[in-house]
């Protein structure tokens, strides 16, 4: 649920963040910023990357919850399985650890998603082409750093014993 939530908000948000800072950029709005003697880190950066600290949590909950949903539903229209055996099974099988590993993760991926797509949009320089290739760029960098990131994470919980 982590890593899909992270992959869809990194091409959703990370774009949105590149191209508002880049046009922001690119209309000298901030150099205005730096000019009235404001930090446009503080101003621009932090309530978009805080925004994503508290979402992505969220949506990483409702999509683990979307999930063993669809999955009762596969299970109990193509499968035959009934959902009384399906939620017993999920019992038996799921533990408060898988739960904590995705969510432990979710904080991280926005974290990433929010900077990379704010750095990018700061680079921007020139025109809206620039712009544009700092959006292509931020989102592929994000869903990389996102995947290898989620990888990493698995392996060290793994050794862990998680």
């Amino acid at each position: 649920g982590v890593l899909l939530t992270a992959i869809l908000l990194a091409g959703r948000t990370a774009s949105a963040f590149t191209a508002q800072i880049g046009a922001m950029v690119n209309n000298e709005e901030v150099d205005a910023i730096r000019t009235l003697g404001l930090d446009p880190v503080e101003l621009l950066v932090l309530p978009r990357v805080l925004a994503l600290l508290v979402m992505l949590p969220l949506l990483t909950l409702l999509a683990m919850v979307a999930g063993l949903a669809g999955g009762m539903m596969v299970g109990a229209f193509a499968l035959d399985i009934p959902p009384q055996t399906y939620f017993t099974r999920m019992h038996d099988t799921l533990e408060l650890r898988h739960f904590l590993v995705g969510m432990s993760k979710a904080p991280l991926f926005a974290l990433v998603i929010g900077l990379i797509g704010c750095l990018e949009g700061l680079r921007v320089e020139g025109s809206a082409e620039a712009a544009g290739r700092r959006t292509t760029s931020s989102v592929v960098q994000t869903i990389s750093l996102v995947i290898v990131l989620d990888a990493l994470a698995a392996i060290w919980f793994m050794e862990m014993g998680w």
